[in-house]
């Protein structure tokens, strides 16, 4: 049966306040930090968390880098989400409208990915756990 690593629970607007006192610092910590976690938690995810934090500090100004990141960023965290047996509610294309605006696609896919910690209740941060999505028990690729 799959199994992977629960991340790190944040409080959603915390990160975006971090992200603002820190002149923008925090952010690219946290932007590899849940790419990490995504992959961690389902290694048919393949991401280099490196390369994502790539596309927003020399990508921005290339404008279309940072745009495909988080779009990919938010598949991941919906893969994520059936991994877990959840609904795949987190939406790349929203996760860009809202980068857009004020760079609250932070709090969004935060707020996204704490409902698959939350699912597994007791297990901390690195706490392995089986995946309850579909195609689990064959140990198949949750789309």
């Amino acid at each position: 049966m799959p199994q992977g690593a629960v991340g790190k629970k944040r409080q959603p607007w915390g990160v975006w306040g971090l992200t603002i006192i820190t002149l923008g610092v925090y952010y690219y910590v946290w932007w590899y930090k849940v790419n990490r976690e995504t992959r961690d938690f389902d290694n048919s995810i393949n991401v280099n968390p490196a390369l994502s934090v790539l596309a927003w500090i020399p990508g921005s100004y290339l404008v279309i880098p940072p745009f495909v990141s988080a779009y990919r960023t938010g598949k991941r965290i919906a893969q994520v989400q059936a991994a877990a047996g959840l609904p795949a509610t987190c939406s790349g294309g929203l996760g860009i409208l809202l980068a857009i605006l004020f760079s609250t696609h932070t709090v969004y896919y935060q707020g996204q990915l704490n409902k698959v910690w939350d699912s597994y209740p007791g297990a901390g941060e690195g706490t392995v756990v089986p995946h309850r999505g579909v195609g689990a028990a064959q140990g198949q690729r949750v789309a």
